[in-house]
């Protein structure tokens, strides 16, 4: 099970600096293409062989005054229900500010632990500052510097002790998981208690208290797998349900450990940012992907021109990552339900499926013979031989060159389009690897 680690504070202590540090190692996740900078308030970190999530809350808040603290105050709130960890970040410079106490009081409550950070502590001088932010009354203030890395290492000893001690949740290995995820209202529990069958999801959650359990196994029909549970439904009045940041948040754990994960979009609303933030969430672990469309009862004009423009559409947000099933259905009149399941048992399949080496090079090797690379600074590049490697986590292919330096994204990506057109691989990354031969 994946921690999370949560960073809070109020804007310009530093958050995205720390954020950065900690992910740094992995940095190379996040890309620039076009997207959001959202991107870049979810990582992965690993310290000391532990491996983590980390989330920066400040990339969401709203910057105008009257909406400002309130916006912070629920991202706070949201933070401590779902992370493991809470690192809270205040500026030594400036000392204890309204907005420091605000969050202060929040962070009192929690069950969860809380790790003070006392950010921009450069010199000697500082240290003995930092000692005011005692009042806060959140125990020891830890001296750091995000931006030079000085006391980070000891930070993060102090988080990994302070992870909830595993209890290995008990699933049997070759089962494959699913997770259905999607912003709020796009039909989640609907979906589920239609396969479910009865109204499990409306679960009393009592403060404090872990959730029951994250697996729920499924075998009806000839099926056989476990649902990750996305957290259950909250009392509506927690936080207000307009929040980008609470569906990621709420989906983080449940991509993390899923197999294939079925995005759930409402068919009377099309394709938001929010979906592109889970859907990139999906992507950035590598999980298997299925599009539903949902409430396709309620779409007035359901022609096959209505369906592939619509398929279009979404493939073309999507891209270049554009080989997934779109299945259109209704949780509600529980149409092609079972074809959902199906679909994604299916897609697990090709997650695992196997080219022989004969195969595969019987295939690629003419294709790359009238296709070559394009030589680079007159040099030709050679591929002559291309395996797929073995126990990976997505279908992963090696093709073997004499200068893999010079095999550019664009070539890759037909190399992977070409083992596509060949193999079922729908609803699955693949990762392409040139390596020296």
């Amino acid at each position: 099970m994946g921690n999370l680690v949560a960073i809070v504070g109020r804007p310009n202590v530093g958050k995205s600096t720390l954020f950065n540090r900690l992910t740094k190692t992995r940095h190379a996740i996040v890309s620039d293409e076009a997207g959001t900078t959202r991107d870049r308030q979810y990582g992965k970190s690993e310290w000391t062989g532990h491996e983590f999530s980390v989330v920066d809350t400040g990339g969401w808040v709203v910057n105008s005054e009257d909406i400002f603290e309130e916006e912070i105050r629920k991202q706070v709130t949201l933070a401590t229900e779902e992370a493991d960890v809470i690192l809270f970040l205040v500026d030594v410079n400036n000392g204890i500010t309204d907005l420091d106490e605000a969050v202060a009081n929040i962070l009192r409550r929690t069950k969860k632990p809380v790790i003070l950070v006392a950010n921009k502590t450069d010199n000697n001088d500082q240290i003995y500052g930092a000692a005011e932010f005692y009042a806060l009354g959140l125990g020891d203030p830890h001296c750091i510097s995000a931006a030079t890395g000085s006391g980070t290492g000891d930070l993060l000893d102090l988080v990994i002790s302070k992870f909830p001690k595993q209890t290995a949740e008990e699933t049997e290995e070759n089962i494959p998981r699913f997770a259905v995820v999607g912003r709020p209202n796009a039909g989640k529990s609907s979906l589920i208690n239609a396969f479910i069958g009865e109204e499990r999801h409306i679960v009393t959650d009592i403060a404090g208290t872990t959730r029951d359990s994250i697996y729920t196994r499924y075998t009806k029909f000839g099926f056989d797998f476990y649902l990750v549970d996305t957290a259950g439904i909250r009392k509506k009045n927690k936080v207000s349900e307009d929040l980008e940041f609470y569906s990621v948040m709420r989906s983080i754990r449940a991509i993390e450990n899923a197999d294939v994960c079925v995005l759930m979009i409402d068919a009377t609303r099309g394709i938001e940012a929010q979906d592109m933030n889970i859907f990139q969430l999906i992507q950035r672990n590598q999980k298997s992907l299925v599009v539903v469309v949902n409430k396709w009862d309620l779409v007035e004009e359901k022609s096959t021109a209505v369906m592939k423009e619509f398929e279009y559409a979404i493939r073309n947000r999507m891209a270049p990552f554009d080989d997934f099933p779109i299945i259109f259905a209704s949780a509600l009149t529980k149409q092609r339900i079972y074809k959902v399941l199906e679909t994604a048992k299916d897609v697990y399949t090709s997650r695992k499926a196997r080219v022989s080496t004969a195969k595969l090079n019987e295939e690629m090797l003419p294709l790359i013979e009238a296709y070559p690379p394009p030589s680079m600074k007159g040099k030709y590049i050679k591929i002559k031989y291309c395996m797929q490697l073995p126990e990976t986590q997505i279908p992963s292919f090696v093709f073997y060159a004499n200068l893999p330096q010079y095999v550019k994204e664009p070539y890759r990506r037909f190399l992977e389009n070409k083992i596509r057109e060949r193999w079922n691989f729908s609803g699955t990354p693949i990762n392409i690897f040139i390596r020296q031969k």
